[in-house]
């Protein structure tokens, strides 16, 4: 299925999508889609089951689609974990996955403004695969309990201020909390239909020159090990996103002067099966 929230910004309406493209109003079904949902089997068999029978009521097509997954509780990254990425940077590959965390309050729609900050002169962009968990992940033995333990994935846009993150001292998060710092969406696409997540192809566009183009089999430590990796030192709860790392092709790897993003440019991202984002930067 693919899951989606659709209306203004802390107003969306929980929906699914038909096979037409038609967001489906599931309100009458369920309050919202959250971690409480994710982890109930049989709330997600009725969804199915009401949108096979096709009697679900459109929504309108054109409203706002908002961030697919309400109620976030904790966004954890994973920083270079891809080979070309680490190699554009000048980074040695990691040993072990490189960890730093994103407040839930920097998540907005696919297609919402995004706010440069002030004072930033190094507003960088990152396609991403966001892993969404669906069950209660502690302490994990396989990379199949890894995988079992996922509800769907989606597109992430991982904003990063290189200069604060990079030369302002301490970790990485001040560089990557700015509001407005994580699009996600348009749709939470349920593990169901994503058989291979290390089969995914990532592209993004600024001002409609490709920018990346890169597929998750690059990733340094793909899917399942990161969940597994993760549930040795946190527990991972229904509803936790994990953001995977970004391929290759981000400003911070490209020759001086590099094109770092300024008010007025326009970003597109994509992942093969899980859909677009489109955002307009602003200044803050």
């Amino acid at each position: 299925m693919k899951l989606l929230r659709v209306g203004p910004a802390g107003a969306e309406r929980p929906a699914v999508l038909d096979e037409t493209g038609t967001p489906r109003d599931l309100s009458g079904l369920v309050e919202d889609i959250d971690g409480t949902l994710l982890a109930d089997e049989a709330a997600l068999a009725r969804i199915r089951e009401a949108a096979a029978s096709g009697e679900l009521p459109a929504l309108d097509a054109g409203s706002r689609i908002g961030p697919p997954l309400g109620r976030i509780g904790k966004i954890v990254c994973i920083g270079l974990n891809y080979h070309d990425h680490a190699t554009e940077t000048g980074a040695a590959i990691p040993e072990e996955p490189i960890l730093f965390m994103k407040a839930p309050d920097t998540v907005v729609g696919p297609d919402d403004t995004v706010l440069v900050p002030r004072g930033s002169v190094k507003t960088d962009w990152e396609v991403e695969l966001a892993v969404v968990i669906g069950r209660t992940a502690r302490y994990l033995e396989s990379d199949e309990e890894a995988l079992a333990s996922v509800a769907g994935y989606a597109v992430a846009h991982d904003v990063s201020e290189r200069a604060f993150q990079i030369e302002r001292g301490g970790q990485w998060d001040k560089g990557k909390n700015c509001e407005t710092f994580n699009p996600l969406g348009p749709w939470l696409v349920t593990a169901d239909e994503v058989p291979d997540p290390q089969a995914l192809a990532l592209r993004l566009w600024v001002n409609g020159e490709l920018k990346q183009d890169g597929t998750t089999a690059d990733q340094i430590f793909p899917v399942a090990q990161v969940v597994r990796y993760l549930s040795q030192f946190m527990t991972l709860y229904p509803g936790d996103v994990i953001n995977t790392g970004t391929p290759a092709g981000v400003a911070l790897g490209r020759p001086e002067p590099k094109p770092y993003l300024r008010a007025g440019d326009v970003v597109e991202l994509e992942i093969d099966g899980l859909g677009r984002q489109r955002q307009e930067l602003k200044g803050a």
